[in-house]
């Protein structure tokens, strides 16, 4: 995973009117904290920021007052309405370190046919990996699995250095039949059926 490089600016001033005036200033009030060391509050590039959280559990540079300093977002957190960027949390860490992470999960493929659907469990995958080499995201093949079928933890390859924080026999999507719906539907079509007629009867005597 390639490092993105940004640079941030303590802050001396807290509260909500300090975090709208850096928000107005198209910066994202950030605290980076880790390794039992005092927590660092900063402002970071609004711009620059989000586009590096694009990728998942992205690896940052950080430079603070001249010091580089390797991070990783914990913690984000954005305007349920307008989506912007409110605050974030970053963890410091160091090369060769170990962390535990929630890597994206999708499928390629299509399950065999008949209505089948998939079913995500798990959209994400607790797995524990080094700081510098956290995988961007684990894709299941899913071709032609049959209704019940199951797709554990175990049977996602990772890379090497990168294991699982999560039970091995842990469901991460399993294959479901469409039947019920299909059932449900009709005996909802026949109900309304049965009715109509009474409802014309009841029409005509009135």
């Amino acid at each position: 995973m390639s490092e993105v490089k940004i640079v941030a600016q303590l802050r001396t001033e807290f509260g909500k009117g300090a975090a709208r005036r850096i928000r107005r200033s198209n910066q994202v009030p950030a605290v980076v904290y880790g390794h039992g060391a005092d927590p660092k509050h900063v402002s970071v590039p609004g711009h620059e920021l989000l586009l590096a959280l694009r990728t998942a559990n992205v690896l940052i540079s950080l430079d603070i007052d001249g010091k580089s300093e390797l991070v990783i977002p914990k913690a984000v957190q954005r305007d349920p309405l307008k989506g912007f960027l409110e605050h974030v949390d970053l963890l410091s860490v160091k090369r060769g370190e170990k962390v535990t992470v929630e890597i994206p999960v999708s499928t390629e493929g299509e399950p065999a046919p008949g209505g089948n659907l998939l079913e995500f469990v798990l959209n994400t995958l607790p797995v524990e990996a080094e700081a510098t080499h956290i995988p961007e995201g684990f894709t299941v093949d899913v071709e032609g699995l049959e209704a019940g079928a199951s797709v554990l933890a175990k049977d996602i390859v990772l890379p090497k250095g990168t294991t699982l924080a999560v039970d091995e026999d842990a469901v991460v999507i399993q294959v479901v039949a469409a039947q019920a719906e299909v059932v449900e539907e009709t005996e909802e079509e026949g109900e309304a059926a049965e009715a109509a007629p009474a409802e014309e009867a009841a029409a005509e005597e009135a």
